[in-house]
């Protein structure tokens, strides 16, 4: 199996790197100083699972790739729309495309320019991050990919795929038999946390120790579960508490991509998490003032890194 990855960061460069490392014909899409230092001396992984240097070809067009059987998107969602061009020379006529973004809207846009019946529905978990050109820091979480076939896509050849993809070391892939189920499990977590932890900067531990901003994760999560329920998706009705469960075992020391891209003063991806949130609760009429909040806090910040807006800094 011929596998692209385009996006060589924290997810794509981590999960490209350990399918390289187990032997499969992957080629990383990158850009930058990032893509000259993994040409230079290879892809540096840090984890908890074992470090590891890899040899894994990268480059910075698609057209020097051609086609391929299984691509990874893996840029922040943000970047979708404007990929059309970079996933059109990769696929043929049985490839199959995934994308591993934060949010359930990824699916959507990349079948705007790919036929839908060859787009299957994606998400992950792993804290991760490009430490520095070359080199990606597995923070912590287990690996875990899940995919799933969307309602109404054609038939594809998933099983293979995800036992390819499973052949990398520690990670765990998992076909779901709902994969909008497996999006909304996700976005059941990650959206209250990337909000709170980017208007708090403060790491997971703190956000569920202290009994505040605890109350606001909790009313965060139940709104994101009243939204999918509105939405006819099929979480089960203790989906809060495990969510709850699952917050309280992540690493205390944890932050989300969301509040890191803030703390660097970059483009983030606020539109897809908490925007989502408010913009999908509107559509359905559900009341989300958790999210809003978080939503209306934020927005100020990231338009300032668009370049839309500025104000001088503190003395």
């Amino acid at each position: 199996m011929k596998i692209a990855v385009i996006g060589a960061g924290g997810v794509g460069g981590y999960f490209g790197g350990r399918w390289a490392e187990a032997g499969l014909d992957v080629t990383l899409i990158a850009r930058g100083a990032h893509l000259e230092a993994i040409n230079a001396k290879g892809l540096l992984l840090h984890s908890p699972l074992g470090d590891v240097r890899v040899d894994v070809p990268a480059v910075g067009s698609a057209s020097d790739v051609g086609e391929v059987d299984f691509v990874v998107v893996a840029t922040k969602t943000w970047q979708l729309a404007s990929l059309a061009d970079v996933v059109g020379p990769l696929v043929g006529p049985d490839t199959v495309v995934v994308g591993l973004q934060n949010g359930v809207e990824a699916a959507d846009v990349l079948s705007t320019f790919v036929s839908p019946s060859r787009v299957l529905g994606g998400t992950c978990r792993i804290i991760s991050f490009v430490e520095g050109p070359g080199v990606i820091h597995h923070a912590g979480i287990d690996p875990h990919i899940t995919i799933g076939e969307r309602s109404g896509g054609g038939s594809l050849p998933i099983e293979s795929v995800a036992e390819a993809l499973d052949k990398a070391h520690g990670l765990t892939v998992e076909i779901a038999d709902d994969i909008g189920v497996a999006l909304w499990r996700k976005f059941l977590f990650f959206a209250p946390l990337s909000g709170l932890g980017s208007i708090t900067q403060a790491p997971i531990g703190v956000l569920r120790s202290l009994p505040e901003p605890r109350s606001l994760l909790v009313r965060a999560v139940a709104e994101v579960f009243d939204l999918a329920k509105a939405k006819g998706v099929g979480l089960p009705p203790e989906s809060v508490a495990e969510t709850l469960q699952f917050i309280d075992g992540l690493p205390a020391d944890g932050t989300t991509s969301l509040q890191r891209d803030f703390r660097a003063g970059v483009r983030t991806e606020l539109d897809a998490l908490s925007g989502a949130v408010v913009r999908q609760a509107a559509e359905v009429g559900v009341d989300v003032p958790v999210h809003t909040f978080f939503y209306s806090a934020l927005l100020p910040l990231e338009m300032k890194a668009l370049g839309s807006i500025d104000w001088p800094e503190a003395p």
